[in-house]
């Protein structure tokens, strides 16, 4: 007995280590889990999407640290005097630093954003462009977000790794399909005569003039697309682009019938048989169609490469292969 009590005991000290590293969530599962969050706080707040995602990547070890796992805090954020909420304490810098603790993961990236936005010391980050990725990772580490001297180049490195632009860019067609920092109207100065004023004096009068939003041209997956404006139809965009309606239909899997939303991402060359990253996570809402989309892959490839019946649904959760 006191064998196999023995042989056992070593069994379950081999399996309970594979177990946890089993549990380890990755750094393509943790941009699959949480760019949605970080497209919303693009759009609401202007910090941009790359950004959010690689700090949150680089300081929650991609959601496996102990500070992420029992506080929701992914960004790192300490309690600083004005924090209320709850707390948690771990050694960092200093021994027994006091750290934010949320209730979800959700409320830490709407923190972040909110850190970012309301403390003078990043203010200048904001009259960057939201595509200026190399400019607000070294200007993160300036304004003193983090201090290890390699804080930016390690924020870039993962944005280029994990083609986190490309996430930016759906961001961005979120915006009325022009880039975050492009005015919805024109401003021009204009010199007039005014009739209540002597005829030798001009006054300079501001017009304000509605313009159509520019087409916006970026590239997934090294595909190039358009973002569709208000009023747009696959028609027309075949014909700004001077190509046939067939095509801009197969290029993304589309029916004519398919209603073609303002903010839509629109490929105007063919997608690719495979993605630059590995797979994606399935989140509740996404169609096939939609994952092919969104990684630039043709929709027969994604069917193929996970052995799916092309039309079946697939449910929540379900890990998918996007490359070789």
């Amino acid at each position: 007995m006191p064998i196999i009590r023995n042989l056992t005991s070593a069994l379950i000290l081999l399996v309970v280590p594979s177990l946890t590293m089993a549990q380890r969530m990755t750094t393509e599962e943790y941009i699959a889990k949480y760019r949605e969050d970080a497209i919303k706080d693009m759009v609401k707040t202007g910090v941009p999407a790359c950004i959010t995602l690689a700090q949150g990547i680089l300081e929650s070890e991609s959601g496996n640290s102990k500070l992420a796992q029992e506080a929701n805090n992914h960004f790192g954020i300490k309690c600083h005097k004005e924090w209320e909420g709850k707390t948690f304490h771990q050694d960092d810098d200093a021994r027994d630093e006091c750290f934010r603790k949320y209730s979800t993961v959700l409320e830490s990236y709407d923190d972040h954003s909110d850190f970012l936005k309301t403390r003078s010391r990043y203010a200048f980050l904001f009259e960057l462009d939201v595509t200026d990725y190399k400019g607000w990772a070294h200007g993160l580490k300036k304004a003193g977000y983090a201090t290890n001297p390699h804080y930016a180049h390690k924020l870039i490195d993962l944005i280029e790794r994990y083609n986190l632009e490309a996430i930016n860019n759906e961001a961005i067609a979120r915006m009325n399909g022009a880039p975050a920092n492009a005015a919805a109207t024109l401003v021009r100065q204009v010199s007039v005569k005014d009739k209540n004023v002597s005829a030798k004096s001009d006054r300079n009068v501001t017009t304000v003039i509605n313009i159509t939003p520019p087409t916006y041209y970026a590239e997934q997956n090294n595909v190039k697309y358009v973002v569709s404006k208000k009023g747009d139809t696959w028609v027309s965009i075949a014909k700004e682009n001077d190509m046939m309606v067939w095509q801009v239909l197969k290029y993304n899997d589309a029916l004519r019938d398919d209603e073609l939303r303002e903010g839509t991402i629109v490929y105007i060359k063919p997608k690719r048989h495979s993605a630059q990253q590995k797979f994606h996570v399935v989140m509740p809402g996404e169609s096939m169609r939609d994952i092919s989309q969104m990684y630039a892959i043709k929709l027969s490839s994604l069917y193929k490469k996970n052995q799916i019946e092309p039309g079946t649904v697939v449910q929540p959760g379900t890990k998918l292969k996007l490359s070789n």
